[in-house]
């Protein structure tokens, strides 16, 4: 299953889960509304009447339920907000398999626009360009009419031009790229380990950058307990619990599994 076959399970299953919370939302306020459809609207309820304990347990009962409705309700709207975002997710992850293409394309547009703040800064200070040659110089450069007029406001310290922190936080994401790159690179060409402990298969898949735990069946509790508090996550894509695929993640599984 490759990056955007997982990305759409993702969001299919967000939306499977709001569209069971939306039913039982409307199921729930259904209730609530044929608890109470047999008292009159407006009739007060008669303080000793042989009826006042009746109905007001039905109209305590309607109300938590028309409550369960509205947090079911609620319940739906996150869900369709996970769907939007898992649909919307551009992030790129190691396991991905365009990550080393959608990496080398981030890092060729994070030093275009490294080299395009150094020189903006370098045209705009310039002692020998008039205003209209640094704006030219600009738009040459490909900057666009609002860039320009950015750039040539002052920030409340009078100074022009491309702040040094947004430089130098560029250049730290340049480099973190170039880490990620390389590890990307070598993901992609290191063979996928597979090995026993006990009755467990262990799959070390260098490809999707996930550590992966086939049990013969569903483990006890305590076991599970373990891997949730570990980072590892059910995955019903895969049948098996996983985690990324990291070293000590290697040592900690086999530690659970009494390797």
């Amino acid at each position: 299953m490759n990056r955007k076959e997982r990305q759409e399970a993702r969001a299919d299953r967000y939306r499977e889960l709001a569209e069971k919370a939306n039913k039982q939302s409307n199921e729930a306020s259904q209730l609530s509304r044929s608890m109470v459809e047999h008292i009159p609207l407006g009739q007060p309820i008669l303080v000793g009447h042989h009826s006042e304990r009746a109905h007001r347990s039905l109209l305590d009962r309607s109300w938590n339920t028309l409550g369960k409705s509205v947090k079911l309700s609620e319940k739906a709207e996150y869900f369709k907000q996970k769907a939007a975002a898992a649909e919307n997710n551009d992030a790129i992850y190691l396991g991905d398999d365009d990550a080393v293409e959608r990496l080398e394309a981030k890092l060729a547009d994070l030093e275009k626009k490294q080299e395009m703040m150094k020189e903006t800064n370098k045209i705009i200070r310039s002692k020998k360009l008039s205003e209209i040659e640094k704006h030219d110089r600009l738009i040459e450069l490909g900057c666009s009419e609002d860039v320009v007029r950015e750039v040539f406001t002052p920030n409340y310290m009078g100074k022009i031009g491309f702040p040094s922190y947004s430089i130098t936080n560029n250049g730290a994401n340049i480099r973190r790229v170039k880490g990620q790159l390389e590890k990307a690179k070598q993901m992609k060409v290191t063979e996928d380990k597979e090995y026993k402990i006990g009755n467990v298969r262990v799959v070390e898949n260098y490809q999707e950058n996930r550590l992966q735990l086939f049990f013969p069946g569903k483990p006890d509790e305590n076991v599970r307990t373990q891997l949730k508090h570990n980072g590892f996550r059910w995955s019903r894509f895969n049948g098996c619990w996983q985690s990324y695929l990291k070293r000590w993640q290697i040592d900690r599984a086999k530690e659970i599994i009494g390797g």
